[in-house]
């Protein structure tokens, strides 16, 4: 009932934001990883901590 209302004003929850993340961080990385050119020194991992949406042209 209240994800609904949620869903129904436009909002979302912390928990869809890191659902989000789970599942599409990972495919998101591989494309970064797969355009940018490779150098010596730089490690292998990326870490997802911020997501920054535009929504009705506004940034939140």
């Amino acid at each position: 009932m209240v994800e609904e209302m949620l869903a129904a004003r436009g909002l979302m929850t912390r928990e869809t934001v890191r659902c989000w993340a789970m599942k599409f961080g990972l495919a998101i990385a591989g494309r970064i990883r797969a355009m940018r050119p490779s150098s010596p020194g730089r490690g292998e991992k990326w870490h997802l901590d911020e997501v920054v949406v535009m929504i009705h042209g506004k940034k939140h």
